[in-house]
C-alpha cells in the first residue's frame, strides 16, 4: 500500500504541472497583461517566502512591485491591491464582480456550507440574510431596546475589576469576557439566571478565539484543493472540534425554544420592552418559513456561530486592547478623554451608552487606533465572479485579491507622520472618514457590499467599554515599565502580540459608583 505522504506529494506534483500548463497558456492569451509580482518556486509558488507577518511583508512588496501586484501560492492565484484609486475600482465600478468571498476549508465549515451573512455568495440568500441581520437583530431599535443587557454586563465587569482594585489586570481577558457575556445576554434575552450564563460563558471564551485562529492558519488543503481530503496539517479535524462545542450549547438551546416558546408572562415583559433577543428573531423567522433550503436551522446555527459568537467578540475585544494600548501609551491622550467623558458624565456618575455619542475626542481616538491597527489588515479576501480588468491588469475569475488597507492606512502620501498616533486628524477632518468605508483611503470595516454587518453594534460596544474602563480606573504599568510593546502579530484578527496587562487603580470617589 502506497503511504498517502507519498499519494499527497505526487497529487501536488501532478496538480502544479497542469496549473503550470493552464497558467502558461493563460499568459499567451491576446490582450492579457498580468500584473507583476514576485516569482516563486515551482509549484508551490511563493508560500515557501510567506511570513508570520504578512500585512507588513505584503506592504514591503508592494513598494517594490507598485499598487497591485500578484503572487501565486500553490495553485492559486493571489493578487494584492494596495491604493486606494485601485480599491476604488475593485469596491465602486465593480463591486458586484467583487462580492463573493474567497472560500477556505475552515470558513466552510464553521458557516455550514456558507450559510451565513459573512461568506455566503452573492445572490438572493445573502441579500435575505443580511436584510435580517441589519433590519432586524442589528437595527437601531432593538439595539437601544436591548441596551439594558449590555449595561448590566458591562457594570458587572466594573465591579470584578474594581475587587481587584491595584493589581495587574489582562485587559484583552477582560474585554473578550465582557463582549461574550454580551452576545450572550443579546442572544438569549431574559432566558438565562445567572448560573445558566455563567456555565455557557465558561464553555464559550476558550473556544472562540481558537475557532478564529483555525480560519486563519495557512491550509495546504486551501492552496492545493486536491490535497484537501487527506487534510495533512489537522486543520479541519481541529475547526470541526471547536465548531462541535459550541455547537452543544447553541443545538440543545434551539430545540428548546422551538419546543418550549415564551410562556405567556415573559412574552408580554419582552413586548413591554420593545425588545426581542437574537436567538427568537431567528427562530421565529425559520418556523415562519418551514422550509430548510430558504431559512432553516443551519441557517440559525450559522448565524449565531460565525456572525454573532465569532465575529462579534474577539474583533471587538481586540480593537479595545488596541485603543486602551494606544491610551496607555500616550497620557496626554489619555488625560484628555478623561477630562472630555468628566464634562459629559462627572465624576459622580456612570458612564451610561448614550454618553458617548458627544465624546469627540473618544471617537477620533477609536478611529486613530483602528487606522494604526485594523483589525482585518488585508480584510478577508475577495474573488472575482468573472475575469476583470483593474489598474489594466487581468485579474482571472475565482482568483484571491487581498486588499491591503494596513499600507493604504499608514500611506505617508495620504497621511501625515502617518505612524504616530495623532487622534487630532480625525477631529481636523471631522466627517471625511467614517466606519462604512465610503472614502476609500480609511476603512477599517471594509466597503462595498460586504462592508462588515456587525458596525452598529461594534462602535456602540468599543466607545461605550472603553469609556467605562478610563472614567472608572486610572491604569498604570507595572513597575520597572514606561511603555507598552506595540508588536502585532497577523491573523483574521490583527492581534497584540503581547496581550495588554496594567495596573486598575479606582478614579471614582464614591465607592457606590462601583456596587
Amino acid at each position: 500500500m502506497i503511504p498517502p505522504l507519498v499519494v499527497a506529494v505526487a497529487v501536488v506534483a501532478v496538480a502544479g504541472i497542469l496549473w503550470k500548463l493552464i497558467i502558461s497558456s493563460g499568459e499567451n492569451e491576446k490582450g492579457v497583461r498580468r500584473p507583476p509580482g514576485p516569482r516563486g518556486l515551482p509549484l508551490v509558488g511563493y508560500i515557501p517566502f510567506l511570513r508570520e507577518d504578512l500585512h507588513r511583508q505584503f506592504t514591503e512588496l508592494g513598494q517594490k512591485y507598485g499598487p497591485i501586484y500578484r503572487l501565486r501560492l500553490g495553485n492559486k492565484l493571489a493578487t494584492v491591491i494596495s491604493s486606494p484609486e485601485l480599491v476604488k475600482e475593485v469596491l465602486r465600478d465593480n463591486d458586484t464582480i467583487f462580492s463573493n468571498r474567497d472560500i477556505t476549508v475552515a470558513s466552510r465549515i464553521v458557516t455550514y456550507d456558507l450559510n451565513d451573512v459573512a461568506w455566503s455568495r452573492y445572490g438572493p440568500l445573502w441579500r435575505n440574510l443580511r436584510k435580517l441581520f441589519n433590519r432586524e437583530m442589528l437595527s437601531h431599535a432593538n439595539l437601544e431596546a436591548s441596551y439594558n443587557l449590555r449595561r448590566d454586563r458591562v457594570r458587572k465587569t466594573v465591579r470584578d475589576i474594581y475587587a481587584r482594585n491595584r493589581t495587574l489586570i489582562d485587559l484583552y481577558d477582560v474585554a473578550l469576557q465582557v463582549d461574550i457575556d454580551v452576545i450572550i445576554n443579546l442572544i438569549w434575552g431574559g432566558r438565562l439566571d445567572d448560573a445558566g450564563r455563567d456555565k455557557i460563558l465558561s464553555s464559550l471564551a476558550p473556544v472562540v478565539s481558537d475557532i478564529i485562529d483555525s480560519m486563519t492558519k495557512p491550509n495546504l488543503s486551501d492552496f492545493f484543493p486536491l490535497l484537501a481530503r487527506f487534510d495533512l496539517q489537522g486543520i479541519e479535524k481541529e475547526t470541526r472540534r471547536l465548531l462541535h462545542k459550541i455547537e452543544e450549547i447553541i443545538e440543545h438551546t434551539i430545540d428548546e425554544r422551538i419546543e418550549n416558546p415564551f410562556k405567556k408572562s415573559e412574552a408580554e415583559a419582552i413586548e413591554k420592552e420593545k425588545r426581542t433577543d437574537f436567538l427568537q428573531i431567528l427562530v421565529d423567522l425559520m418556523l415562519k418559513e418551514n422550509n430548510d433550503e430558504t431559512f432553516g436551522k443551519t441557517h440559525v446555527k450559522a448565524m449565531l456561530i460565525d456572525n454573532i459568537l465569532v465575529a462579534g467578540t474577539d474583533t471587538s475585544a481586540t480593537t479595545i486592547e488596541w485603543v486602551l494600548t494606544d491610551l496607555i501609551n500616550h497620557p496626554k491622550a489619555m488625560e484628555r478623554v478623561q477630562e472630555e467623558i468628566k464634562k459629559v458624565v462627572g465624576m459622580d456618575a456612570i458612564v451610561e451608552e448614550s454618553h458617548t455619542m458627544k465624546m469627540d475626542f473618544l471617537d477620533a481616538v477609536v478611529r486613530e487606533s483602528l487606522r494604526l491597527h485594523p483589525i482585518g489588515p488585508l480584510l478577508t479576501p475577495r474573488t472575482p465572479s468573472q475575469t476583470v480588468r483593474i489598474g489594466g491588469y487581468t485579474i482571472p475569475k475565482d482568483s484571491a485579491v487581498f486588499l491591503n488597507i494596513f499600507s493604504i492606512q499608514r500611506d505617508p502620501k495620504i497621511w501625515e507622520s502617518p505612524t504616530e498616533f495623532r487622534p487630532e486628524r480625525f477631529l481636523e477632518s471631522a466627517g471625511k472618514f467614517d466606519f462604512h468605508g465610503n472614502n476609500f483611503q480609511y476603512m477599517p470595516f471594509g466597503s462595498g457590499r460586504r462592508v462588515c454587518a456587525g458596525i452598529p453594534l461594534a462602535e456602540r460596544m468599543v466607545k461605550y467599554i472603553v469609556a467605562t474602563l478610563v472614567h472608572s480606573f486610572d491604569w498604570k504599568l507595572p513597575a520597572g515599565r514606561e511603555k507598552l510593546d506595540m508588536a502585532d502579530k497577523m491573523g483574521m484578527v490583527l492581534r497584540k502580540r503581547s496581550p495588554l496587562k496594567a495596573v486598575a487603580c479606582a478614579r471614582l470617589s464614591n465607592p457606590q459608583l462601583y456596587a
